[in-house]
């Protein structure tokens, strides 16, 4: 009920006792930290290229002439579906060598967890719909998504930029896991309302596939 509820009226809802391990999602903020800490030549080996979805980003200058999103961003595409290979320690090893093994393992560790974490939330609007709890899970069980990190380093002039601008997600599902900084918002009666960061919670939205 409450479930529905919160996706009638704004999208958003938090996520706890969810069964991820944490020390799987503490690695997986150190090693995004790491990755945006190095020299630029070092990112740039996964440089994102135009038309693409997947890789590292900097610079959002061709879309936007003011408001420029200040952040720079590492995407990579993950596949649920049955005797798929490990796209994302695949992806590391290619993209940016040897070295980066286990960022790939962890990011491949953490994206499997994700997807069942999803599935179980499919779960739940299922129910809230008034349909079978396997409804959407089946339909979803082969899913693809795209993994990203975000990263919004200071910024001098902020009143010339956005972190990320405001926006709905064209997707079905987004889990978002915060770190400690803050930031987040939802446009909630509106008014602009800010999301607490909660280690223990995933921060879901459901995108304009349910909206």
């Amino acid at each position: 009920r409450l479930v529905g509820e919160a996706c009638q009226k704004h999208g958003f809802f938090l996520v706890v006792n969810h069964g991820v391990d944490k020390t799987l999602i503490a690695h997986a903020h150190n090693y995004m930290d790491t990755f945006f800490e190095l020299p630029l030549s070092e990112k740039q080996k996964a440089q994102r290229k135009i038309g693409e979805s997947c890789g590292y980003a900097s610079s959002f200058t061709g879309r936007f002439s003011s408001k420029l999103p200040w952040k720079e961003t590492l995407s990579f595409r993950y596949t649920a579906e049955k005797n798929s290979s490990k796209h994302i320690e695949e992806y590391f090893h290619n993209r940016m060598g040897e070295p980066f093994d286990e960022f790939g393992r962890v990011y491949q560790n953490y994206c499997e967890a994700m997807s069942t974490l999803s599935l179980g939330i499919m779960e739940l609007l299922g129910l809230s719909l008034g349909v079978s709890r396997e409804h959407f899970r089946e339909f979803f069980n082969e899913n693809d998504s795209i993994m990203r990190l975000n990263y919004y380093p200071p910024c001098q002039k902020p009143d010339l930029t956005l972190g990320t601008g405001p926006h709905c997600d064209p997707t079905s599902l987004t889990i978002l896991h915060q770190d400690q900084v803050g930031g987040l918002q939802v446009f909630v009666d509106n008014e602009w309302r800010s999301i607490s960061p909660n280690f223990d919670a995933f921060v879901v939205n459901i995108g304009d596939t349910f909206m």
